[in-house]
C-alpha cells in the first residue's frame, strides 16, 4: 500500500509538472514576440521567466526518481538558475534607460492578461504537489506563484502608461520582476541546503 501510495504521488507529480511545463513553453514564445515588438521591459522580463520556468519543470521531471542528496545539489543549481535572467533583464532596462518610449499599452495589457491566466493555471496545477518533489517542486511553485504577481504588476504598469504615456513604470516593473526572481532563488537554495541535512 506504501509503494503504491507513493507511485500515486509520483504520477501525479509527473502529470501536473509536465502540464506546467507546456504552458510556460507556448506562452513564452508569446510573449516573448508581444515584448520585441512593442519594445517592453517587464514582458520581456517576465517572458524570459516563462523560459525559465519551462527549464526548472524540466529538470523536476528529470530528477523525480532521484535521493535526497541528488535531489538537494540540483535545488542549488535551480537556484543559480533563476539568476541568469537578471542579465538580459538588466541590458532591456539599460536599453529603455537610454531611450525611454513608452511601450504600447493595449498589447502590454493584453499579454500580461494572458500571461496572468496561465500563470495561475500552473500555480494552481502545482499548490498540491509542491512538497511531493522536495526543492524541486517547491522551485517549479514558487516560481509560478511569483510570476502571478509579476503579472498583476504588469497590468498596472499598463495602466500607468495609458494615462501617462511614459516608459518609467513598465521599466520599473521590469526591475521589480528581477528582484522577485532574485528573492525566489534565496528561498529554493535555503530550502535545497536543508533537504542536505539529515532528519533529527
Amino acid at each position: 500500500m506504501h509503494d503504491t501510495s507513493l507511485l500515486d504521488h509520483a504520477g501525479a507529480l509527473r502529470r501536473r509538472v509536465s502540464g506546467a511545463a507546456a504552458l510556460n513553453l507556448s506562452y513564452f514564445a508569446v510573449e516573448f514576440a508581444v515584448a520585441r515588438h512593442i519594445g517592453s521591459v517587464s514582458l520581456f522580463a517576465d517572458s524570459i521567466d516563462f523560459l525559465e520556468d519551462t527549464a526548472v519543470n524540466a529538470l523536476v521531471l528529470v530528477a523525480l526518481g532521484w535521493q535526497a542528496p541528488q535531489r538537494s545539489r540540483l535545488g542549488v543549481l535551480l537556484a543559480a538558475l533563476l539568476l541568469l535572467p537578471g542579465g538580459a533583464t538588466l541590458w532591456t532596462a539599460w536599453q529603455k534607460w537610454q531611450l525611454p518610449l513608452a511601450p504600447a499599452p493595449l498589447p502590454l495589457s493584453l499579454t500580461a492578461l494572458g500571461a496572468l491566466i496561465v500563470n495561475l493555471s500552473c500555480a494552481l496545477l502545482l499548490a498540491r504537489v509542491r512538497h511531493a518533489g522536495g526543492s524541486l517542486s517547491r522551485a517549479a511553485f514558487l516560481s509560478a506563484r511569483n510570476d502571478v504577481w509579476a503579472n498583476l504588476a504588469i497590468l498596472a504598469a499598463a495602466a500607468l502608461t495609458l494615462a501617462w504615456r511614459s516608459a518609467w513604470p513598465d521599466l520599473a516593473v521590469g526591475l521589480a520582476i528581477l528582484a522577485m526572481s532574485l528573492g525566489a532563488a534565496r528561498e529554493i537554495y535555503l530550502s535545497a541546503r536543508a533537504e542536505r541535512q539529515p532528519p533529527p
